[in-house]
């Protein structure tokens, strides 16, 4: 073998070496989830089954990074940091946490279940999801309550603004989640009005 040769081989797994370091130095990806942080508000418990879905969200975070507010006409997708579950499924899974919670019942679903009958259904269009690293979450949401037996139905809109706690993207979801909370009380004062008049 010529001292050519050896050489290029030298350079050849060196640079195979120096690629290898480069990516196990990478920063691994986070990958976050929507809670539900709802909190009992002491109103009576309606027994009732509620389906929550579906939830549309806007094109442009409808997407595994997070999407973030960085100047007026300008967003930042961040590889690194991700949901673990399409958004809309997230919200879905975070209202349906809510409601249980705010309404006193465990008979709130996200997906059609055996034997499950809801007696209300909550659809959610998302307009606004809007994140600012370090500073807010902002939800704007419609949404429609419907009463399964007569097809009676009471909507509205949710403006929620969250201050973020933190710098991080962890304080990013939270806040994100609290502004969900938000949306879900709203939900559930409608729910309680739809119960209160049933015959």
């Amino acid at each position: 073998m010529t001292p050519g040769l050896i050489a290029r081989q030298i350079a050849i797994v060196l640079v195979i070496a120096v690629a290898a370091a480069g990516c196990s130095s990478s920063a691994p990806s986070r990958f976050y989830t929507l809670d539900s942080t709802a909190v009992p508000d002491n109103a009576p418990a309606v027994h009732t089954a509620v389906m929550v879905g579906p939830v549309t969200i806007p094109t442009a975070v409808d997407q595994p990074q997070f999407v973030v507010r960085v100047a007026s006409n300008r967003v930042d997708v961040d590889e690194l940091n991700r949901w673990v579950a399409p958004l809309n499924d997230s919200i879905a899974h975070a209202v349906a946490g809510d409601l249980s919670v705010l309404l006193g019942t465990p008979d709130v679903a996200t997906a059609p279940l055996a034997n499950f009958n809801p007696s209300y259904w909550v659809t959610i269009d998302v307009q606004r999801f809007e994140s600012v690293r370090g500073e807010a979450a902002l939800v704007e949401a419609v949404w429609l309550v419907r009463r399964t037996a007569d097809g009676e139905t009471r909507s509205g809109r949710t403006v929620a603004h969250e201050e973020v706690q933190g710098d991080d993207f962890d304080a990013l979801a939270l806040a994100h989640s609290r502004a969900l909370a938000t949306v879900s009380s709203d939900i559930a004062t409608a729910i309680r009005a739809e119960a209160s008049e049933t015959p």
